[in-house]
């Protein structure tokens, strides 16, 4: 399965609004997960099975919320049985039907 999560604290108190360390507390968990992973301007998206997915998942929020008072979670899963590798395997599979277009 593939989650693509998106955490943040609020009630920070920071006068910027800045959240970067909270992040960063995040997306530490997630690479020292061992799973694979991919992390852009947006999300942070996680592959491997229900379990251990969820657990990284949680250790993330619980590491954000100790940077405010709540904790807001955006998350987006596709859990589809017996497929590993997807989160390379869709941007290849997307780089050939681009290429296909191109011809």
């Amino acid at each position: 399965m593939l989650v693509a999560f998106s955490v943040a604290p609020s009630g920070t108190g920071r006068a910027d609004g800045s959240v970067h360390d909270a992040v960063a507390a995040a997306v530490r968990i997630v690479r020292e997960s061992g799973l694979p992973n991919h992390t852009d301007s947006m999300f942070t998206t996680v592959e491997g099975e229900w379990d251990e997915v969820f657990d990284v998942v949680k250790r993330a929020t619980d590491a954000v919320g100790q940077f405010g008072s709540r904790v807001s979670l955006v998350l987006k899963a596709d859990i589809r049985p017996g497929y590993t590798g997807e989160l390379t395997g869709k941007i290849e599979r997307l780089d050939a039907a681009l290429d296909e277009l191109g011809e």
